[in-house]
């Protein structure tokens, strides 16, 4: 069963730090865990039942006394990560907060397992130029905002879905269409690659370098005629 109060890691935290040859007290100054060892640096540990945006602030409140901050957390039986959110997204968020992470898990017939995922240590994220330059590709080239932001479970207009849809727009207008009239009625450089890969199966070939809707197509035009305006306009 999960642990019903934050109080059940304090004991095991303990014992974790003492074995490191820490002296460990409960609530010093508002903190919920202080352990000290020699001349070092004091470490403050906040628990919480699991990982919550209240703790992390609290946590990062705690930065103004020693750099050596953790967040304590249950990790359930099912190895299961809060809040639909991965460890491993957690302890980067903790590591970008300067912060580390432990989590408690507890058995019913063994004492509980203690475990560092990170230690509070400076977290510079490195950026990669092929996702920023597709970032600022995929925005450059869309004509317009047909997404609502924060949207979920819905289909999104990207760049791609939109070319499809302007092709797939003009030949339910003027019927089956080469690649080449395709490409000069809406200025797509990769229209042939389109209707080659026709990822969403709306295409089909009539002729050589001739195209035409399927009925997933002729719905999809209709669906997104209202949405997207016509090549040109």
């Amino acid at each position: 069963m999960p642990i019903q109060s934050e109080t059940e890691l304090y004991a095991p935290v303990k014992a974790y730090f003492e074995q490191l040859g820490y002296d460990v007290r409960g609530e010093v100054k508002h903190c919920d865990v202080v352990a000290l060892r020699g001349d070092e640096a004091p470490v403050i540990v906040e628990l919480k039942k699991t990982l919550t945006v209240p703790l992390l602030v609290q946590a990062i409140d705690r930065l103004q006394h020693t750099d050596r901050v953790y967040v304590a957390v249950e990790q359930h039986k099912s190895g299961r990560s809060p809040r639909g959110v991965t460890w491993s997204d957690a302890q980067r968020l903790c590591r970008m907060l300067g912060l580390g992470l432990i989590v408690v898990r507890f058995y019913k017939t063994k004492p509980p397992f203690v475990e560092v995922l990170c230690d509070p240590t400076p977290y510079v994220p490195r950026k990669s130029a092929k996702r920023v330059a597709g970032l600022i590709a995929e925005f450059r080239e869309r004509s317009g905002d047909y997404n609502v932001g924060g949207s979920t479970r819905r289909k999104l207009i990207t760049a791609y879905r939109e070319k499809a849809i302007r092709c797939a727009m003009l030949m339910a207008q003027h019927g089956p269409l080469s690649t080449k009239q395709l490409r000069e009625l809406t200025h797509i450089a990769n229209v042939t690659a389109i209707m080659q890969h026709n990822y969403y199966f709306w295409f089909r070939r009539a002729s050589r370098g001739v195209y035409e809707l399927t009925e997933q197509g002729r719905a999809a035009a209709a669906e997104y005629g209202s949405v997207i305006p016509p090549a040109g306009g």
